[in-house]
């Protein structure tokens, strides 16, 4: 287990219109992000090297070889790292991702797995090729297919996820509004067995990702035009906008307007290892 800081929220992708981007990074050169979450799900490959991450309270070990997978809605950060770590960090929109992958059959969820050595170069080919590169989703929205399906079948899976907390991620990806009550009524299990399968396997309870999951909506349909702040919050499942108002001060430290109008968000997007919000 580790303490887990405060989140940042941190798009992945470099601007928006974007759909799938693949990032290069190197312990040699720096810039590490703080602990941060994003609507876009991201694969790490370790490529050389060792590192340790952060995902909620939990500590995933990733060496050469090794696939590790953040789902939408997941806080994770860099925790410690070998001084020739070498990664790539591959993302796509949410929206994207689960056209590529099938819909709800596609729901990435949090997996650690090791790539044997002939899918591993296959893997670094394409993602070299494309990585930093401006224009290339349908090459990344590729190789995310191709990752996600060698992850999935991969001969050694280092972290198992539980089919509670598979379809619970399936069920709130399409319909956030759903409680816990709700979901277990769903799976028809109870409650508390749902809770401790989900707390396990994403590092954060059920409660706190639909919170995320809520307000990662209401950021999207603000930044598309489609809802002010107060509709986006009641269309993203909020009861009130006072509820989404708390939600913002607990998850980011500030208020929905501070968030969407006075800058908070950009310098949050700018921010590397040190940042604070107060």
């Amino acid at each position: 287990m580790v303490a887990r800081a405060p989140a940042l929220y941190q798009r992945f992708l470099p601007q928006h219109g974007k759909h799938a981007f693949v990032w290069k990074y190197s312990q040699a050169i720096g810039g590490r992000r703080p602990r941060h979450f994003h609507s876009e799900p991201e694969l790490n490959l370790v490529v050389q090297g060792s590192a340790s991450f952060g995902m909620g309270d939990r500590t995933v070990n990733a060496s050469e070889g090794e696939l590790v997978v953040f789902p939408s809605g997941q806080d994770h950060v860099l925790l410690e790292a070998s001084d020739d770590l070498y990664l790539y960090a591959i993302g796509l929109d949410s929206t994207y991702s689960a056209d590529v992958l099938g819909g709800e059959q596609g729901q990435l969820v949090p997996l650690h797995a090791r790539l044997g050595k002939p899918e591993s170069s296959v893997v670094l080919n394409r993602a070299s090729a494309i990585v930093d590169r401006q224009g290339a989703d349908q090459l990344g929205a590729e190789l995310w297919e191709h990752l996600h399906w060698l992850g999935r079948r991969s001969a050694e899976r280092l972290g198992g996820v539980h089919v509670l907390t598979r379809r619970a991620l399936q069920l709130m990806s399409s319909a956030p509004e759903l409680g816990l009550n709700d979901l277990a009524s769903d799976l028809a299990v109870h409650p508390s067995e749902l809770s401790r399968h989900f707390h396990r396997d994403m590092g954060v309870t059920l409660v706190h990702h639909r919170m995320r999951l809520r307000l990662l909506e209401v950021i999207r349909l603000v930044n598309s035009g489609e809802r002010d702040v107060m509709a986006a919050a009641s269309a993203a499942g909020f009861g009130s906008y006072s509820q989404c108002h708390r939600v913002f001060h607990a998850e980011l430290g500030c208020s929905p307007r501070q968030f969407f109008f006075d800058g908070l968000r950009d310098r949050m997007q700018a921010a590397y290892d040190g940042f604070r919000t107060d």
